[in-house]
Order: structure tokens, then C-alpha cells, then sequence
């Protein structure tokens, strides 16, 4: 009677499978929120104000200048000068182009091809190509995610205006900013 000597898939098939599984395992893991994400959140607007003023005591407070009354009047002048109203984080979601999805299902599909022997290996095969797509078509849209922000500005006539832009920007609300041909500078 002969006996088959069972081989064993090469070691660098298993390395890659192990690799796989482990990326599959921490994509599922950020798109479920289980791992903390690096992004940062806008501060809470009912704090901002709050913890950058030092109070000061009724005893201390000095009587106001008399050109006081003159800033506001120069400042009312100034149609282009104002203060930050919010600022907020804009995500817009990437949209896969397929390759994504068809890289998914090459790699799912083989993954799924070492499971079983017969039927149940065609039927892991597919059920491999199915997931391996359907996560890489989620992969390649989260990857092509962008940011943009939008930046309210409450001008000193009392109208506001909404600016967006692509990098994170350095305002915060309360900044007095002038708002000069679209591009945002302090006023201070």
C-alpha cells in the first residue's frame, strides 16, 4: 500500500497569508473603531475662550482710557477685518476606482483556495474572492479619503463668510483675522 506524503504549501506562501490575515485584521479593527485613529478633533467651542483669558479680580480692573472710544470706531472702518467664528474639519470619502476590489478578490481568492479540499475549497475560494473585494474596494476609498476645513468669519459689519481650505489652518475661534482676497491674516 503507498502512502502520499502530504506537502506543505512553501514557506513564503505562509508568511504572505499570515501578513494578509494580520492587515485584513487591523483594517477591520480602524473601520470598526477599535483602534484610535491619529486624526485630531476641533476643540469645543464653549471652551476655547475659556481657558486661554486669565480672570482677572474685580479689585484689579483699571479704568479704560479715554482712546477706547476711538478704537471701536477705527476698527468699524475696516470692512475686511473680523473674527473667527468656527473653524471645522471637512472629510469627504474617496471613491474606489476597482483596483481595489480586484486586488481584494486576487488575494482573497488564493487565501481562500488554501482552505478545505473539493467542494469546500471552491466554495472558500469564492467566499474569499467575495470579502477580498468587498474590503479592498473599502480600503482604496478610505485611503483616497481627503480633508478640507471651513473657516467662519464674523466681520465687523456683522456679516460672515465662509472660507475653505486644504491644510489645517493655525485660527482659532476669537482670532481677529482681515480677510484679503480670500486668503485669511491676522489682525492683531
Amino acid at each position: 500500500m503507498e502512502t502520499q506524503a502530504i506537502k506543505s504549501p512553501h514557506p513564503l506562501l505562509w508568511v504572505a497569508a499570515i501578513a494578509l490575515i494580520v492587515f485584513c485584521a487591523a483594517g477591520i479593527a480602524a473601520f470598526m473603531g477599535w483602534i484610535p485613529t491619529s486624526t485630531g478633533k476641533p476643540a469645543d467651542p464653549s471652551l476655547i475662550g475659556k481657558l486661554d483669558k486669565p480672570k482677572a479680580s474685580p479689585a484689579k480692573v483699571a479704568p479704560a482710557p479715554a482712546k477706547a472710544a476711538a478704537a471701536p470706531l477705527a476698527a468699524a472702518k475696516c470692512a475686511e477685518c473680523g473674527v473667527i467664528q468656527s473653524v471645522r474639519e471637512i472629510e469627504s470619502k474617496g471613491e474606489g476606482s476597482g483596483i481595489g476590489a480586484a486586488g481584494g478578490a486576487v488575494v482573497g481568492g488564493v487565501l481562500g483556495h488554501q482552505v478545505g479540499d473539493g467542494d469546500g475549497r471552491k466554495v472558500a475560494t469564492v467566499i474569499g474572492a467575495v470579502g477580498g473585494a468587498v474590503l479592498g474596494n473599502e480600503i482604496e476609498k478610505r485611503v483616497k479619503t481627503a480633508k478640507s476645513y471651513e473657516i467662519t468669519v464674523r466681520f465687523d459689519d456683522g456679516s460672515s463668510r465662509v472660507l475653505t481650505q486644504a491644510d489645517a489652518p493655525s485660527w482659532r475661534n476669537g482670532d481677529k483675522v482681515k480677510v484679503i482676497n480670500g486668503v485669511i491674516q491676522s489682525n492683531v
